[in-house]
């Protein structure tokens, strides 16, 4: 059930941190309040925990830092940052940490909880579905642990990283607009989310540089396609 899910909120305003957990509280979930960086690192728990709302500016370690040390304990668990309008460039820096989102302030409670909601009923899904692993020459990829292997090296994926590389996948050698991409993982097409879009397909392709005929091209301004020797 969604409504049972465990949350870890990381947010330093007393008066927003009240609402959010008051609200989210009344929506069903559990939430479990941290005022500052590491005090959010130190409580998050990969086997409670099934998202965590991160503000960027907190004290002692900023939503950057705590996303990275959230990453190194635990690459599945979505990570959805609060930033100020004015800080939407520095969200991009996030996602490198291993941010799957981000909301800017001011923000709608009900579009908090419709991009939570997105998030765990995708969690959900896969957990229903039984394991199905992609192998092409050395690559391995599961989206349902969110795992990527190539030769014998294992990368954990964010949920955001498998949704793109899912969506590559199901349509190889074939161009996929942005705004498809983006309409499609991103539920939005604007300009900062068509950012986000370039940092993650960079990730992508880090991860696939040791893949043997397996490529992302870029076609300027139109959109990516990815290149696998073999497929139609």
């Amino acid at each position: 059930m969604l409504k049972t899910a465990h949350i870890l909120l990381v947010e330093d305003d007393e008066s927003l941190a009240f609402v959010i957990k008051d609200n989210l509280e009344k929506a069903g979930y559990k939430i479990a309040l941290a005022t500052n960086g590491e005090e959010g690192c130190s409580v998050f728990d990969p086997d409670i925990h099934a998202l965590c709302i991160l503000d960027v500016m907190l004290p002692k370690l900023d939503g950057f830092g705590c996303a990275k040390n959230i990453r190194n304990k635990d690459g599945n668990t979505p990570i959805l940052f609060l930033t100020a309008k004015s800080m939407k460039e520095d969200v991009l820096n996030g996602f490198k940490h291993g941010g799957d989102d981000y909301i800017t302030k001011p923000f709608s409670f009900q579009e908090l909880l419709y991009r939570i909601e997105v998030f765990l009923k995708r969690s959900q899904k896969e957990l229903a579905q039984p394991e199905s692993i992609l192998s092409f020459r050395n690559v391995h990829f599961n989206p349902q642990s969110l795992t990527l292997t190539i030769n014998k090296t294992e990368f954990g994926l964010t949920q955001k990283e498998t949704d793109l590389l899912a969506l590559f996948f199901e349509h190889p050698n074939k161009l996929l607009k942005r705004e498809t991409i983006l309409n499609q993982i991103w539920g939005d097409d604007d300009y900062f989310m068509g950012r986000s879009l370039d940092v993650f397909i960079s990730k992508l392709r880090k991860y696939l540089k040791e893949a043997e005929g397996v490529n992302i091209l870029n076609h300027h301004g139109v959109g990516f396609k990815m290149m696998v020797a073999g497929s139609t």
